[in-house]
């Protein structure tokens, strides 16, 4: 009885190779190759996202806990009283490094954005700002507000924790959300890795016979498929992220007046993150794969 080609090419000496069990083409491979290009491409932005949330929450943290901002409410002719009476309570003031009272010009520039560049500074009752900073002890922020309280009574003090807690908040949402995609890729990748591989094997279910009749073990053919399989996902990953980081690169830069969209992307170090996600990618297919190889052949009979 002759021996079909294909068989014959298993157990000829040139193809003694594992691999030679999985199909080198079909629908299977196209879709393991693609699926994991797309997922590595969505990966990078995730990844992404969730660094520059991490930079960005640090930098809102570390910029509006050493500033703050004193706010004078007083009749137009004791604003300039009042102003100097606090400069002078901050001069004092242990824990306070400067302090400065706004201009007109800064103050227009800091309500522009909501009230527009016209706003008629001088026919309204805008408080006077004063800014300062603190040192690396720190102020004592109870303590200065009951001092003001009672010597300047029209002076309200802003640390800024009202601003800065739902701000460092929102940072690290958006960075667990950053890395919660990253989680749900990496799931959907190695579903698909493994219903790619479940197909391969049952396409090839009379040649899983044939070996196991000329005596190969299941640890064999699952090799083989865990090797190609593996290879594949890796590959893929490899075209997704190059094509994501190249897409991150494309994206705008943040300016002075961009906001988080603008500046969202990778700096420094952050750019051999992305490298790590064809490694992440094939140790998914790896175990994703082994896990559908070992089920399929139990249930072949």
């Amino acid at each position: 009885m002759p021996v079909p080609p294909v068989i014959a090419r298993l157990i000829s000496p040139e193809g003694s190779s594992a691999e030679r069990v999985v199909p080198p083409t079909g629908a299977p491979v196209w879709l393991t190759v693609s699926s994991a290009a797309a997922m590595a491409f969505l990966a990078v932005f995730a990844l992404a996202l969730a660094l520059t949330a991490d930079r960005l929450g640090a930098r809102w943290a570390a910029s509006l806990a050493q500033e703050a901002t004193i706010r004078i409410s007083a009749p137009a002719d004791q604003i300039e009283e009042q102003t100097r009476r606090v400069l002078d309570i901050l001069a004092t003031s242990p824990g306070v490094r400067s302090a400065r009272a706004l201009d007109r010009s800064e103050t227009q520039n800091l309500l522009e954005p909501w009230f527009g560049p016209d706003l008629p500074l001088d026919t309204l009752p805008i408080p006077q700002l004063v800014a300062l900073t603190k040192d690396q002890a720190g102020y004592d922020a109870q303590g200065l507000r009951l001092r003001l309280s009672a010597e300047v009574p029209g002076a309200v003090l802003d640390d800024h924790t009202a601003w800065r807690e739902p701000l460092v908040a929102a940072a690290g949402r958006l960075r667990a959300m950053g890395y919660l995609g990253i989680s749900l890729i990496a799931a959907v990748t190695a579903a698909i890795v493994s219903l790619a591989a479940q197909a391969a094997l049952a396409a090839n279910s009379r040649v899983i016979r044939v070996l196991r009749l000329i005596g190969a073990e299941d640890r064999f053919i699952a090799r083989a498929f865990v090797r190609r399989f593996t290879l594949r996902t890796a590959l893929g990953a490899c075209a997704g992220t190059a094509a994501g980081m190249l897409a991150v690169v494309l994206l705008p830069a943040a300016g002075e007046d961009g906001g988080f969209l603008t500046g969202l992307g990778l700096a420094g170090f952050d750019w051999l993150w992305p490298l790590v996600i064809p490694v992440l990618a094939a140790m998914v297919a790896f175990m994703a794969t082994r896990h559908a190889a070992l089920k399929v052949l139990r249930e072949v009979t």
